[in-house]
């Protein structure tokens, strides 16, 4: 068996667009394929990509998952819940692509709002990060 991650880490630039994402689709669920890279326990997302022929509905989203069948850069899934409730549902389980789910609720703002569950419906924490391409430092900010 497979060790489980123990963070996953997201640029905040990224949770942006997905917030964005699901802003802009509400009261309908947004649905975005993960991009990143997996490493000593950390899930890096490095990227979203648009699945294709998606369907985005009033209290669903799916996806053809066999449009991707060799892409082993995608590391899960993120989708909304107009509700605001971030716990999977069964059908959110049965339908798990990858290693992680992300379900972002209303209001979409924050980290509150995000969540990311394993295989198991076992939650994963979240640290958001720097936005990609921000090379800033700490000390870049007190200056």
């Amino acid at each position: 068996m497979a060790a489980k991650p123990t963070v996953i880490e997201i640029p905040q630039d990224i949770l942006d667009c997905i917030y964005a994402g699901a802003k802009q689709l509400y009261p309908r669920e947004s649905f975005l394929l993960l991009r990143g890279k997996k490493s000593k326990g950390v899930i890096k997302i490095t990227d979203l990509v648009l699945a294709p022929f998606a369907a985005h509905g009033n209290g669903f989203a799916s996806f053809n998952p066999y449009m991707f069948s060799g892409d082993f850069s995608l590391v899960g899934t993120v989708h909304s819940h107009p509700s605001g409730n971030i716990s999977p549902s069964n059908v959110d389980m049965n339908y798990f692509f990858g290693r992680i789910l992300m379900i972002v609720g209303h209001p979409f703002e924050g980290q509150r709002c995000i969540a990311a569950y394993d295989s198991h419906a076992e939650r994963i924490p979240i640290q958001i990060t720097a936005p990609i391409g921000d090379n800033s430092t700490e000390e870049d900010f007190t200056e």
